[in-house]
């Protein structure tokens, strides 16, 4: 029989740890997200979404949340593709 190590992925930091963390859970916290992310991190929320991209797309965080990672992904790819349809169709309109 085996069990789960509740222990963090020695291969993630404490803060992406956190990041995680906050994205599983921060419609818990009362307040924008962008205050959370300044109280936890210091850091703007710009740069905090600019290193959340870069951590989900490493196989330690996948292994560590895989579906919230696989989430995340879907999310980013989602938008992706509407900038690029929105973009396209500024073009064409030019």
């Amino acid at each position: 029989m085996t069990t789960t190590d509740p222990t963090p992925s020695p291969a993630l930091t404490d803060e992406q740890h956190a990041m995680l963390d906050l994205e599983k859970h921060w419609w818990r916290y009362s307040g924008s997200k962008e205050t959370e992310i300044r109280a936890r991190f210091a850091i703007s929320a710009t740069r905090y979404y600019q290193q959340l991209n870069a951590l989900i797309d490493t196989p330690a965080a996948l292994a560590a949340e895989p579906l919230l990672v696989r989430r995340l992904r879907r999310i980013r790819a989602a938008r992706d593709q509407q900038r690029r349809a929105s973009r396209a169709q500024l073009a064409d309109e030019a």
